[in-house]
Order: structure tokens, then sequence, then C-alpha cells
């Protein structure tokens, strides 16, 4: 008995990407078309570009009938993430770098797994896995990302070997469940504490090596980010700290 293939949702972020848009969906696209054959849908999601994204992200629309363009609004990975699971109806939904960091070829691994897998929830790329092929990191970046998961895993108990690689799909409940229960920060840190509350809620997470390649044209700006989440690590602390204490008073 052949099961209903399940239908998948890719959300991109975007801000200023008229450089990259357009190649980062016309590969994808290209992948899809070549070695998927489950319902796929892809959401470009941009976060406030006053560049010519809008123009380009419309013309894609145009151009292929599986991808939507959203104005988001407001800028920050974080709310984009947020409004593609909100607008989402597909089985899986997720989101990649625009600039295809993460290997174009881990997405099909990623929908066979939860296709195999009914109790699988969540998957999560690494790039610090064993298993992991990471390719032109740049020494200073990949001291940084690394003392982020030391700082999440010291203070956190975090699992995960990474949390910020940019690749990240879910069934559709579990991540309404999550969007519901998360802060509404905008930032990159959504996505962390997204993670994080998966784990507390002890939900099944695929920490997936992946084959990752350096983009150095990123748009990130590392210092202005590493200070964030410095502040939404001391935040959420006190967030669970307080929903711990509350839990601990009903019981």
């Amino acid at each position: 008995m052949n099961r209903e293939k399940l239908s998948v949702n890719i959300l991109f972020p975007v801000l200023n990407e008229r450089l990259r848009l357009q190649s980062g969906i016309d590969r994808t696209m290209a992948y899809l078309k070549k070695r998927v054959d489950n319902p796929c849908r892809l959401t470009i999601l941009d976060n406030g570009s006053d560049d010519e994204t809008p123009q380009i992200g419309m013309a894609l629309a145009q151009k292929y009938p599986e991808v939507s363009y959203v104005r988001v609004g407001e800028r920050g990975v974080g709310v984009a993430f947020r409004k593609g699971i909100e607008l989402n109806d597909c089985d899986i939904v997720g989101y990649m770098d625009i600039d295809l960091s993460t290997d174009i070829r881990n997405l099909g691994r990623t929908i066979r797994l939860f296709e195999k897998n009914e109790r699988l929830q969540y998957v999560n790329g690494t790039r610090f896995s064993k298993k992991s092929d990471t390719r032109g990191r740049k020494w200073y970046r990949k001291i940084t990302s690394m003392g982020l998961v030391f700082l999440l895993k010291a203070i956190f108990r975090m699992r995960a070997t990474d949390a910020v690689c940019g690749f990240t799909f879910l069934r559709k409940d579990v991540a309404r469940r999550l969007v519901e229960e998360s802060s509404k920060d905008n930032g990159w840190f959504y996505t962390i504490e997204f993670l994080l509350r998966a784990e507390r809620d002890g939900i099944v997470i695929y920490d997936m090596p992946v084959r990752w390649q350096e983009d150095y044209n990123t748009t990130v700006k590392l210092w202005k980010t590493i200070k964030n989440y410095l502040v939404q690590i001391c935040r959420l602390r006190r967030a669970f700290w307080k929903e711990g204490k509350k839990n601990a008073e009903k019981n």
C-alpha cells in the first residue's frame, strides 16, 4: 500500500538579496523537479528589503506556480519564519538560507526521513557533527558559532550540536505549537529559542549532519549578532526560570 506523499513548504527569509534570490530559487526548483516527487511550495518571505528583492521575488512567483512571494513588513529572520509557519498549509514546513549554504541535496534526504519515520517531528541541520562536511568556514566565524553552542549547552543543556545552521524542518502541527509557546523575537535568536523549546517539550528531533559551504557574501553583521545573542540568552534563561517556577507551583 502506497502512502500519500507529504507536502513540503520551503521558507526562504530574505533581506536585500537581489544578488542571490534568483539563483537560489532557480537552483532549488531545478533540484526539486529532478529529484523530488513530493508536492512542494517555495515561499519567499521578504522582511523589509529596500533593494530590487521585491521585484525579483514577484517575478519568480510569476515564473513558477510553486513559488509565492510574501512581503512581511518587518525585519528579522524570526518574524519571517513565524509568518511562514502561520501561512503554511503543507505537512512539512521549514526554512533554508537563500544562498543554499546547506547543500540542497539535504532537502531530499530530510523529506525521506519524515516519510520513513512517523515519530520524527523535527530535523535540525548541524555543521558540527563528526559526520558533517563543512567547507570554507572562516576561523573567527567558526569560533563564534562554536562559542554560541557551548553557551547554549552550558546554560540550557542543549542536546543538539548546532543551533543556527540555517536548515530546519518540522511537521506542521509541531511548528504551530512552538510558535504559540515561543516569544515574539524578530531576530535570528527566535530560531534558537524554537529549538530549545522543542527539546524542553520532548519533541522527537534528528540532529542531521549536513554538507555546508561558507558564503563569503553573507549579509549577517557578526558583532551585532553576537551582542543580540547574549541579550537574548539572558532573556530566555529568565523566561524558562519563571515558567519552571510557575509549573512547580501548579504541581
